[in-house]
């Protein structure tokens, strides 16, 4: 089943949860709604299932409209972050629920529920009360009566939410698996980065009720549309700089900005991905250390602190004159060889790989 919103509102009293929001998403398609609390992924979820209904705009399915279409009547399963699994029934009755409500005949509901409990991985476990459960379990009890009652969509309001690290790891790795046995046309909502792009073919980023930008995670991560989406996947640096003559200039240093061709210098943000930036040890007197020579223009620094967060070492520096920190990651290999150079106070040259610009935008200030 593909889905279409078109220009849809929604507003809970005077504060506007969903601005004229417009989204594709394709037939057998894997999408993540991703962003901040407050930016209406969950209600957009909700208005797709029929769960809520919107103030204005429309929802199609495969071409038709179901915007006015309660959520029983839209062939849709719903996965909730905790669970919602009936306490006092056992994980066999709480897969049939949805198949008994609409009347399955017994054996046919039995064969559907023992097969769902095999695709989830819990054959044997059908008699158990959701107590006696794993978290993850559990949500895998919840994914498979979702899917009991054969939905053309499957949508996930942050399925992996209540979870321990490990354990959503290892569940969204299985999911991910699931989707592309069955594949069921499947939306989910998330405001973890790494959990949309390692299950997604394709995220939509939304802020304040809009779509900041939708697109396989590779384009979102390596061509950010805003500056909100820039600095809302993982950790960046910000700083002031100017554009002209399609160049910006960071602290002295060019980088390539076509975008603004023009004569007349304008003030920018610049953004620096820590990943993004190389970083070399120099002398006393500013010079690269034998084995470290600067090709490229570079900024000196000198060294705060020194942390490891697993396979990168996070460099955070104070650039000469500067009252703000510049952060850099390098691997953890290169931070150990380099240990010595590393000390605080060493001096450093910082030397960007890429940078993205953006003009200015009030709602995004520093």
């Amino acid at each position: 089943m593909s889905i279409h919103v078109r220009e849809v509102s929604k507003s809970f009293g005077s504060f506007k949860v969903l601005d004229r929001v417009s989204l594709d998403v394709p037939n057998g398609g894997l999408v993540a709604l991703l962003g901040p609390s407050g930016s209406g992924k969950t209600t957009l979820l909700r208005i797709i299932a029929g769960l809520e209904f919107p103030d204005a705009g429309h929802i199609e399915e495969d071409g038709q409209d179901v915007t006015q279409r309660h959520a029983r009547d839209r062939e849709v399963g719903f996965v909730f972050q905790h669970y919602a699994l009936f306490r006092h029934m056992n994980v066999f009755e709480n897969v049939a629920f949805g198949l008994r409500v609409r009347k399955v005949p017994r054996e046919e509901v039995r064969t559907r529920v023992d097969e769902l409990l095999r695709l989830v991985r819990l054959e044997g476990l059908g008699g158990r009360k959701p107590g006696q459960l794993s978290g993850g379990q559990r949500q895998r009890v919840a994914l498979a009566r979702a899917l009991a009652i054969r939905p053309k969509m499957l949508l996930l309001d942050e399925p992996f939410g209540a979870l321990d690290a490990k354990v959503r790891v290892e569940l969204r790795q299985w999911l991910r698996r699931l989707h592309d046995e069955i594949g069921m046309t499947s939306v989910f909502v998330t405001h973890d980065q790494e959990e949309a792009f390692e299950l997604a073919d394709e995220v939509v980023v939304m802020n304040h009720g809009r779509i900041e930008q939708q697109g396989t995670p590779d384009a979102v991560f390596d061509q950010p549309a805003t500056p909100f989406v820039m600095d809302f996947l993982g950790t960046v640096n910000v700083f002031h700089g100017r554009v002209e003559n399609g160049r910006a200039y960071w602290h002295g240093i060019p980088i390539d900005y076509p975008d603004y061709p023009h004569a007349q210098a304008r003030d920018a943000r610049v953004y620096l991905r820590p990943h993004e930036l190389e970083l070399s040890p120099v002398t006393g007197d500013g010079s690269p250390v034998a084995g470290h020579g600067q090709q490229a223009p570079s900024l000196l620094a000198s060294v705060l602190r020194v942390t490891r967060t697993g396979a990168l070492t996070r460099v955070s520096c104070r650039p000469q004159g500067w009252q703000t920190e510049l952060h850099v990651d390098i691997p953890t290999e290169s931070a150990q060889r380099l240990q010595s150079k590393l000390e605080p106070g060493a001096r450093v040259a910082i030397t960007p790989r890429r940078a993205r610009v953006f003009l200015p935008d009030p709602e995004y200030a520093i």
